[in-house]
């Protein structure tokens, strides 16, 4: 769910402009999961951009505080959302930690790295949401050590149904500081895209699974 059309219009063309999204119709991307997409998203660039981070946890906090007040403590998902959750964290002068895709094999085998307390208010940042399941993972162990999680907070969405399904299941409440079809109004906008390539960026939505075989 977006709170704010202009942000969503304006993290939009700055993910563009850094090319932590990019857009290739003609010559898709081949994800992990196997599927062919022309769209890749990797927004872990905009650590390397002061000013944009800076904008990302500013509108991200403000957003959070908007809707929960202040949790007790900010959770990122590992890998990605480690960055950017801290620097929410961090402008909100709260705790924070974050949740590996399973626990450590060794040490003291933690899946949440950090100070949580039972029954602490928590909201997930995350990155990118695709299918969603990485994160509900996260928020499944959170809820497991007894947290309160209260919402998630992501940059970015591709805006699938299965993720829509995913997090109605698993009881979870999501926004987003940008998502798909803000990107689509962005890249037409500024001409980074043509009326053809926004049709197959479409279509590819529809089915990503099956879309280009």
């Amino acid at each position: 769910m977006i709170l704010n059309k202009e942000t969503a219009q304006k993290t939009a063309e700055l993910l563009l402009q850094i090319n932590a999204i990019k857009l290739q119709p003609q010559n898709p991307f081949l994800w992990a999961s196997g599927w062919n997409s022309p769209i890749y998203c990797d927004n872990r660039i905009t650590l390397s951009y002061p000013q944009i981070r800076n904008f990302l946890r500013e509108h991200l906090s403000n957003q959070i505080e908007e809707l929960y007040g202040k949790p007790d403590v900010i959770a990122g998902v590992a890998t990605g959302a480690i960055g950017i959750g801290m620097l929410v964290a961090d402008y909100m002068n709260l705790p924070f930690i974050y949740v590996r895709p399973e626990a450590k094999k060794h040490g003291r085998k933690n899946q949440i790295e950090g100070k949580l307390e039972k029954n602490q208010t928590v909201v997930v940042v995350e990155d990118l949401i695709s299918t969603g399941k990485s994160s509900l993972n996260a928020v499944a162990a959170l809820r497991e050590q007894n947290a309160n999680v209260k919402g998630m907070f992501a940059l970015f969405t591709y805006g699938f149904e299965q993720a829509a399904d995913n997090f109605k299941k698993a009881g979870v409440t999501l926004h987003t500081l940008s998502d798909y079809e803000h990107l689509l109004e962005q890249a037409e906008k500024s001409q980074y895209i043509n009326p053809e390539q926004i049709e197959t960026l479409q279509d590819w939505r529809k089915d990503p699974a099956n879309w280009n075989k």
